[in-house]
């Protein structure tokens, strides 16, 4: 039976490769809900927009009356809910929109979906769920030399305002689903890279800079270690888990690759070397661009995500090594943004 899924942050990186799975792989509707921040991009739809299983809603999700108008006409069986703020450098530098975004904006939706919810009725009412996507950051960093991964049951401990504002949305979830018992599912994936990433962040920085001859800095030492997980082996783990996962549960989504700051970064300088090389005089490999700059506040050493559980229970694992993902963002990124900039 095809279902009516809502996605909040749909055109957003992780949001539209769910939207793209949904339209593209399944016969089910999908209704996007983004009030497009600076970091959203309705052209990473294109593919999908005159599909007639997609709909489109400019919302901010603290909007509880539009929100309400938008659940009630579209009817969904399963919310998604990816619509954050999530950058951490900006939510130390201003962490008021954070507060706003991940904490009330996820407490607007709970209510709005509460209040939907328990109108349904019958299986309607039973196969509902409210799917909440978060972060590995909530739980804080781990030693550098350790053997430890997060799981399901690892405790909280933040760092920066992004990662203790999602932390915050992710109790709200739990909260109103033993509380009210809105069936809810938390998923809490690694670190997401592929096309149409915002070049806020670490990899396609590192792309646009290398091609644009310009500095790739390196916070720190470089030494911080993240699992790096690419976009469309989330977006199909989100899938699955959304249509297939047990209610009131939650699923830890990584990639099974660890690798410390300095090495991606490198990766990208050598992939880069092959693929497009230097054109900057005195540039001859692209390594020669990085630059270590000042650490930022409070930065987690390492992260590792135990993907056990999800593997198990709905046999899901990345299809991706860090070196086939990487290749396939960079090949992207010269295809559709980078090269166009410099004709």
């Amino acid at each position: 039976m095809n279902k009516n899924i809502l996605v909040t942050g749909g055109a957003g990186f992780i949001g539209s490769a769910v939207i793209r799975q949904i339209i593209e792989n399944t016969d089910n509707h999908v209704l996007n809900v983004d009030k497009l921040s600076y970091a959203a991009n309705l052209n990473s739809l294109i593919e999908v927009q005159k599909n007639k299983r997609y709909f489109f809603e400019q919302i901010d999700i603290c909007n509880a009356v539009a929100i309400r108008q938008a659940i009630n006409k579209f009817q969904p069986d399963i919310l998604i809910h990816l619509a954050a703020e999530s950058h951490v450098d900006r939510s130390i530098d201003d962490p008021n929109e954070f507060i706003q975004s991940n904490i009330i904006g996820t407490y607007v939706l709970l209510e709005e979906a509460k209040k939907y919810w328990s109108k349904l009725k019958g299986e309607k009412k039973n196969s509902f769920r409210f799917h909440h996507v978060s972060t590995d950051e909530v739980y804080g960093d781990l030693e550098i030399t350790s053997n430890k991964s997060f799981n399901e049951k690892s405790p909280y401990k933040p760092s920066s305002p992004y990662s203790a504002s999602k932390a915050g949305s992710d109790h709200l979830v739990r909260a109103w689903q033993r509380t009210y018992m809105l069936p809810t599912i938390i998923t809490n994936c690694s670190n997401n890279y592929g096309p149409y990433q915002f070049p806020e962040k670490l990899i396609p920085l590192i792309i646009h800079n290398a091609i644009l001859g310009k500095k790739l800095p390196i916070y720190g030492d470089g030494m911080q270690i993240r699992d790096w997980l690419y976009v469309e082996d989330h977006a199909k783990a989100l899938l699955k888990v959304a249509t297939s996962g047990k209610k009131d549960i939650t699923y830890t989504i990584g990639g099974k690759n660890e690798i410390k700051n300095i090495d991606v970064v490198k990766t990208v300088c050598k992939t880069l070397d092959e693929l497009y090389p230097s054109r900057h005089i005195g540039i001859k490999k692209y390594e020669q661009l990085i630059t270590f700059v000042k650490d930022r506040p409070g930065h987690d050493l390492r992260y590792s995500v135990d993907i056990t559980k999800i593997k198990n229970e709905l046999n899901w694992i990345p299809n991706e090594t860090f070196q086939t993902g990487i290749k396939k963002t960079i090949i992207w990124y010269l295809d559709n943004e980078v090269t166009q900039n410099l004709r």
